[in-house]
């Protein structure tokens, strides 16, 4: 009888394997992503103000771990539609929560992995002020953000699943729909007023605040933990909801592809 930790690292695995077998589309992503974050930084740079400079990494940081997750978890029935296997997980006797806990996993590993990069690399180039308790508070806030865009990426991923031919675009269309209303590189104070208001429902908003506020890019001064805290509630308050709340749409979408016949590779 295989366990539970054994069948989600069985997709944690096989994910890694999808990895390592297109590993040079890894590379090229990685090099797009440190490129793309250091052409926003050095923004900061030619006008000569630091205090820009650093929103605009973290928010370039942050926002390669939140997107990666997500895409991660959302293409991931797409992938598995390209590599023909769908049909075969979604008929093997293994629950559909082991199934995406062990997708979502590995997407956190491999987000970890990028945003690393991702920072090593802007290092060698523009001189990060950072310093190891900010660090780790801004490692805090990736975790707990982390669960909310799990749910995220969960609801996207339905998409692929419901359309074969136009579910792997609309995913990116929610993608960039959460980078414009988020906050990304500007406040969020800048947006009109219903934007403002649909931003609050994205998780990233909030990851982004708690971490300019840790850094004393919002508010007085650099933020304790306990300054963050209604952030990070906020967040795990979205994580909360928005897990349960993608398992059970996935669920639904899987039993109506299941009906219509929507599990082969051509749809």
């Amino acid at each position: 009888m295989i366990s539970p930790i054994q069948q989600t690292w069985a997709f944690f695995y096989r994910d890694w394997q999808l990895t390592r077998r297109y590993w040079s589309w890894v590379v090229v992503f990685t090099f797009y992503a440190l490129v793309s974050a250091a052409t926003v930084a050095f923004i900061g740079v030619a006008a000569h103000d630091p205090r820009l400079t650093l929103t605009l990494t973290i928010g370039a940081l942050l926002w390669t771990f939140l997107s990666v997750l997500f895409n991660e978890i959302a293409m991931s029935i797409a992938f598995e539609r390209w590599e023909g296997t769908l049909e075969y997980t979604f008929m093997a006797p293994v629950s559909r929560l082991i199934h995406l806990m062990g997708v979502s996993l590995y997407a956190l590993t491999y987000s970890l992995f990028r945003v690393v990069c991702v920072l090593a690399g802007l290092a060698l180039v523009i001189d990060l002020p950072f310093h190891w308790p900010q660090l780790l508070g801004l490692a805090l806030v990736l975790a707990v953000s982390s669960v909310a865009f799990v749910g995220l990426g969960l609801i996207a991923a339905i998409l692929p699943v419901m359309s074969p031919e136009r579910g792997a675009e609309a995913t990116n269309i929610l993608q960039g729909v959460l980078l414009l209303i988020s906050g990304v590189y500007y406040p969020v104070s800048v947006l009109p007023g219903w934007l403002q208001k649909v931003a609050w429902f994205s998780p990233a908003t909030y990851a982004l605040r708690a971490s300019r506020r840790l850094l004393g890019l919002e508010g007085g001064g650099p933020a304790t933990l306990a300054g963050i805290l209604p952030d990070l509630l906020r967040l795990l308050l979205l994580g909360a909801i928005l897990v349960p709340f993608g398992l059970w749409v996935f669920h639904r979408a899987e039993h109506w592809a299941k009906r219509n016949g929507k599990l082969k590779r051509t749809g």
